[in-house]
């Protein structure tokens, strides 16, 4: 119930219910869940949906506020989509190394909404993706979740490692080299429709960044486990693609990597080769995801996609603009850019769009390599990551950015602390409502 129509529905209920209702405080704003007394015990529950009906939050949440274990259907007025997605975003607890502290209510599914549960469990895959500490999910980790969605649904897997990735992916490679676990490229490939539009995806995985000899501080080394953010969501969003049989074909490239310190880590003022042959000065080891999404960008583009998307944490400079909750968009294409920030606000998924603005471009330069990976300003961080990958983009192929926090910091109905697939929904939507414009001839 929205709060706008709670004084109606408590009037609606046996008297001694609703005064109870009322004197418990309850007014239908999100987050707010009550048991409705009845004759026997309680026959119902009301969920509160703040003044969005529409939105999933408020359902998300009802499984951990409910009797443990109970079973739940939707009474009327429910929008089933919004309540079987915040419904099973809101039950959502990482467990892998702590035992839940309780068993969330259950949902009984609605018909028809096979499309929004293909989308939440691709949504909670990345989840918990990103929560996994950096032990558990290095590069060959991350990998094998590309190759585990690859093979559920019906997609084909090809892995790049050792003295291939060397030639073919050198960025990605020197990224990699300060670790013992060996970094990699994973490939997902899938035909949903032999003849529709080819949407490639990259995501930076750097399954955790110590910064390398540029070291971060502690306090800033503290959550990059989440590192690999972008590679998570940008695998969920192949998922959801696929398990939804969208009629296009797929190419995910995922960079799976660790950024450690070491006798063989690439050092500052080293100048590095990239697939594209653009070679690059590194002004700061820290800004290494930029260069993972360097190579696999060229190699996306070697196939002429329709749209071409990459997701990545990639500076700290988008969530001083922004905040935690905002990613920042950079597309240099009005109409690509504006189906993806609509498609954001629809689906309670909001993105931000931020100006690739060209004039910056020169603060790029260096005087030993062809590009460098940092500006000469410190200023327009975001921007200058923005600028730095569109480098790597042909002209004339649809491409979109998303540097992403992929993290709750605190817990709020549906969205509790850790990791978060941010911009899946939007991308998801957007992506859908862009095929009449990709669709090859």
């Amino acid at each position: 119930m929205t709060q706008a129509g709670a004084e109606e529905i408590l009037s609606s209920l046996a008297p001694a219910a609703a005064s109870y209702l009322r004197e418990t405080g309850f007014r239908g704003k999100v987050g707010q869940v009550a048991l409705v007394p009845g004759p026997s015990g309680a026959e119902s529950a009301l969920v509160g949906l703040g003044d969005d009906p529409g939105s999933p939050w408020g359902y998300g949440a009802a499984p951990m506020a409910l009797p443990e274990g109970s079973a739940w259907i939707l009474g009327e007025g429910c929008e089933a989509a919004a309540a079987t997605l915040g419904w099973a975003l809101g039950a959502y607890r990482p467990a892998r190394h702590k035992a839940p502290s309780r068993r969330p209510a259950l949902l009984v599914t609605p018909p028809g909404t096979g499309e929004v549960r293909a989308l939440a469990l691709a949504a909670l895959r990345a989840r918990e993706l990103i929560n996994l500490p950096a032990a558990d999910l290095g590069p060959a980790e991350l990998a094998a979740a590309v190759r585990e969605v690859a093979e559920a649904c019906g997609g084909t897997y090809e892995e790049i490692g050792g003295a291939a990735l060397e030639e073919g992916y050198p960025a990605v490679a020197a990224v990699g080299r300060g670790s013992h676990r060996a970094p990699r490229v994973a490939m997902l490939r899938w035909e949903g429709a032999p003849d529709g539009p080819l949407v490639a995806i990259c995501g930076k995985g750097v399954c955790f960044d110590t910064g390398g000899l540029d070291l971060k501080p502690p306090a800033a080394m503290l959550r990059m486990k989440k590192d690999m953010g972008g590679a998570a969501i940008a695998l969920a969003l192949a998922e959801t693609l696929m398990r939804r049989r969208a009629p296009v074909r797929l190419l995910l490239l995922v960079g799976a990597v660790e950024n450690a310190v070491s006798a063989t880590a690439m050092r500052p003022l080293d100048v590095l080769r990239t697939r594209a042959g653009i070679t690059v000065e590194v002004g700061n080891t820290d800004a290494e995801g930029r260069l993972v999404l360097a190579d696999l960008l060229a190699r996306a583009a070697e196939e002429k996609p329709d749209l071409l998307l990459d997701l990545a944490t990639l500076t700290g400079a988008a969530r001083v603009a922004l905040g935690p909750d905002l990613p920042a968009l950079f597309c240099d294409d009005d109409g690509v850019a504006e189906a993806l920030l609509r498609a954001g606000r629809e689906n309670r998924d909001p993105l931000w769009r931020l100006p690739l603005h060209s004039e910056y471009g020169s603060w790029l330069d260096s005087s030993a390599a062809d590009i460098s990976n940092v500006a000469t300003k410190p200023m327009a961080g975001a921007v200058i990551a923005a600028l730095f990958l569109r480098r790597f983009v042909p002209d004339g192929i649809h491409w979109a950015h998303l540097d992403v926090y992929a993290w709750n910091d605190s817990g709020r109905p549906g969205r509790p602390e850790g990791g978060e697939a941010q911009g899946l929904r939007a991308l998801t939507a957007g992506v859908t409502a862009l095929l009449p414009i990709l669709r090859t001839p």
